[in-house]
């Protein structure tokens, strides 16, 4: 009889499947959340990560109670500025003639909670340097759509590895979740991380946007 509690990931995002994955979690089940993920006036970068988390946690949680849950959100900035998850390849332009050539921080928020226990959340920051791009180069990144649905529009684990000449932090927290800060999360709300077998990743269930 397995008696493994149940984790759900309250995420569609296919790259913390991943990085749970890598370090031998399998979710029971993946249930997005569905948030306006516009920041409030004023809201920092981090704060906004925070927020979202802790926000997408609780709305899975009512729909799920009785398992851990566990939630996160990455959001990509050049000072207090927020840089979008484009929606288009000149918004994506826009993002990199921005990250061109300057250091920008990558923060990720992790909120978790046990069934009827409390919840935690954990704010990660990694700063990513980008060497200065040319137009040639941005175009060749732009054409190959892996802007597509990221925050600040790149995915550091693709071809815009190529670009980063720095990075000081959590390289899993860049791609999308900070794998150490996310396992003593759950170790410290009593999930057994050092006991799960993770399965084949098509095991969960997806619902929703990537986020």
């Amino acid at each position: 009889m397995n008696s493994q509690p149940n984790l759900v990931l309250a995420s569609a995002s296919p790259r913390r499947l991943e990085l749970l994955v890598q370090i031998g979690l399998q979710p029971h089940a993946i249930v997005a959340a569905n948030l306006d993920e516009a920041p409030l006036r004023n809201e920092t970068p981090s704060q906004l990560a925070r927020r979202l988390a802790l926000s997408k946690m609780a709305q899975v949680r009512n729909k799920a109670p009785g398992q851990f849950i566990l939630g996160a959100d990455t959001v990509v900035a050049v000072g207090r500025r927020i840089l979008p998850k484009p929606g288009d390849r000149q918004e994506a332009r826009r993002c990199l003639d921005l990250l061109s050539g300057r250091r920008h921080h990558v923060f990720t928020a992790v909120a978790a909670t046990a069934p009827g226990g409390p919840e935690r959340v954990r704010l990660v920051d990694s700063v990513v340097a980008f060497k200065r791009l040319t137009p040639g180069e941005i175009d060749w990144y732009l054409d190959s759509d892996e802007w597509r649905g990221k925050a600040g529009g790149y995915a550091i684990q693709g071809r815009a590895g190529r670009f980063v000449r720095f990075l000081r932090g959590s390289y899993s927290n860049v791609v999308g979740l900070p794998l150490f800060e996310t396992a003593n999360l759950l170790e410290g709300l009593g999930y057994p991380v050092s006991a799960s077998v993770a399965a084949t990743p098509g095991v969960a269930e997806w619902r929703g946007p990537d986020d």
